[in-house]
């Protein structure tokens, strides 16, 4: 048995939640792209810490892992999708563009959109051809103002964030996103999400 086979093993033979979190940490640490079809499967498992430790692994595997989530998402288990949209956030490959435009916007789960418009702040444009730079920051930003009136709290508080991370990493959105969330913070009910406002517009106020 190999020593992937074996991590793999102990993680299907874990004897407790506890157990599960610690073999699934073991296999993530282990950063071998032929775990990452079974980091996927964790995702959907009902196992807070171990989904979290396998979206430790997977964004640790970076880029190779894209492709397999896209193909894998889950259109059922919207826990495991909202776990899967987290971990194509934190890599940040433009690739998961599309995906996280439409949970953004679309998914019924709110978990799901709150990760995906955050997400939508982060990706790392400069792995996308120039002239497609700017299309795609702009069907973002347009996701992320549909997130912001969302109904639940805890997507506009991911649309926040994703706002924020739009405009820190590319300076040309600054003006108008900082604009934006002054617009929004009278309209904002939500103590945390008034903080979190508050926060965001000091962040783009410093020189």
């Amino acid at each position: 048995m190999t020593a992937l086979n074996s991590l793999i093993a102990a993680i299907d033979a874990a004897p407790s939640a506890v157990g599960l979190i610690a073999a699934v940490r073991q296999l993530a640490a282990a950063r071998d792209p032929a775990a990452i079809p079974k980091l996927i499967e964790i995702l959907g498992y009902n196992n807070p810490g171990a989904a979290v430790a396998a979206v430790e692994g997977l964004v640790a595997l970076g880029p190779m892992a894209v492709e397999p989530l896209l193909t894998n998402l889950d259109g059922y288990d919207y826990g495991a999708r909202a776990w899967a949209n987290r971990a194509l956030a934190q890599i940040g490959d433009p690739r998961a563009l599309e995906n996280l435009l439409a949970a953004a916007q679309g998914d019924f789960a709110l978990s799901v959109r709150r990760a995906a418009a955050k997400g939508l702040g982060f990706l790392d444009w400069s792995t996308l051809p120039p002239n497609e730079q700017e299309a795609g920051q702009k069907q973002a930003f347009a996701a992320l103002m549909v997130a912001l009136g969302d109904e639940e709290w805890v997507v506009r508080y991911g649309a926040i964030a994703g706002l924020q991370g739009l405009a820190q990493n590319q300076p040309q959105w600054q003006s108008s996103v900082r604009q934006i969330l002054r617009d929004h913070l009278p309209l904002e009910t939500e103590l945390a999400l008034q903080a979190r406002l508050h926060w965001a517009i000091q962040s783009l106020t410093k020189p």
